[in-house]
């Protein structure tokens, strides 16, 4: 039997296992992106969605907020590195001073960053050749980080030296970030604090990755084939099986979910809120808690099995 479309059902055909209320609790944590998800039928949906929404959302804000902020211009004699052209709003008592600016250079439409009050931007590596950024007030970028646009980022955060936000990102209040992040949902007071790798994921409220804890978003041999050939992700709920629509989804976590040092997930992988996976672990694809720990055991399951490997299209 074919998998189902996840993205030809309505809402109320789609699993549970697949829907945001099984994993955020908006009412009792409320998100400023909260849209993103009451736009589509599913957390799948929303994964897809986070570029339309992060632009339509910067165009919105910055043209709304333009005239609290004042042109920024090089004139303080720091050496910046700037190539293409652009566009930067300062509000009075933010603090711009960044080591790069790449912008446009084809011809097209400028794009922005907005720097709202209080925020400090040192010393960081300021993409503009795809889509706007705002940085939101109190919110520190260390120097050495990278941020490329679209990118949204929330008041009171931290974007740590390394960091790099690579586009299609949109990160809440009170964060900590220091891996690279692509195609990601960060909910308030989430972490992804140490170097390591998040995409096409959401992280709900207070969720966390230890150091070099990391969410696989491609299939291991999905990697070798064109990107035009690889197949959809397919998930299993209730018996029944769902196409998510594309072929790259790394985790969804739930509010409060924790994931141990040096764990790694596989493409479409699902941790309802409060599940825990200690260090080391390997998690399946699959849907796991909540309120449920996940405990690597290699002594008494072993470690790694062996079998063997037939190259598709090897020479010989």
């Amino acid at each position: 039997m074919n998998p189902i479309s996840l993205d030809s059902l309505s809402g109320d055909d789609v699993p549970h296992d697949l829907q945001a209320d099984s994993y955020f609790d908006f009412d009792r944590h409320p998100f400023e992106h909260r849209a993103l998800f009451d736009d589509t039928n599913s957390v799948c949906g929303a994964i897809a969605g986070i570029h339309d929404h992060a632009q339509r959302w910067l165009q919105e804000t910055i043209r709304a907020r333009a005239g609290s902020a004042h042109s920024w211009e090089n004139d303080s004699g720091d050496s910046v590195t700037s190539v293409g052209s652009y566009r930067i709003l300062v509000e009075d008592g933010a603090v711009f001073q960044p080591a790069c600016i790449v912008g446009v250079n084809n011809g097209a439409s400028n794009h922005t960053l907005f720097v709202e009050n209080g925020a400090s931007v040192i010393a960081a590596i300021i993409y503009l050749d795809k889509g706007d950024i705002f940085i939101g007030r109190g919110t520190f970028v260390e120097p050495g980080a990278g941020i490329r646009g679209p990118t949204i980022i929330g008041p009171s955060s931290s974007v740590r030296q390394g960091a790099y936000l690579r586009d299609d990102c949109v990160v809440g209040s009170n964060c900590t970030v220091r891996g690279e992040i692509k195609n990601s949902v960060l909910m308030d007071n989430s972490n992804f604090p140490h170097p390591s790798y998040l995409g096409d994921s959401l992280c709900g409220f207070n969720s966390h990755f230890g150091n070099q804890g990391t969410s696989a978003n491609l299939g291991i041999y999905a990697g070798m084939q064109d990107s035009s050939l690889r197949k959809h992700i397919i998930v299993s709920c209730n018996g029944k099986d769902y196409d998510i629509g594309r072929s790259k989804m790394g985790i969804c976590l739930g509010d409060y979910c924790q994931v141990g040092c040096n764990c790694v997930s596989d493409p479409g992988t699902f941790l309802k809120p409060y599940t825990v996976a200690y260090a080391l672990s390997r998690i399946t694809k699959g849907f796991y808690g909540p309120h449920e720990v996940l405990k690597n055991k290699p002594l008494e399951h072993g470690i790694i099995e062996r079998a063997p490997f037939h190259a598709p299209d090897a020479d010989a």
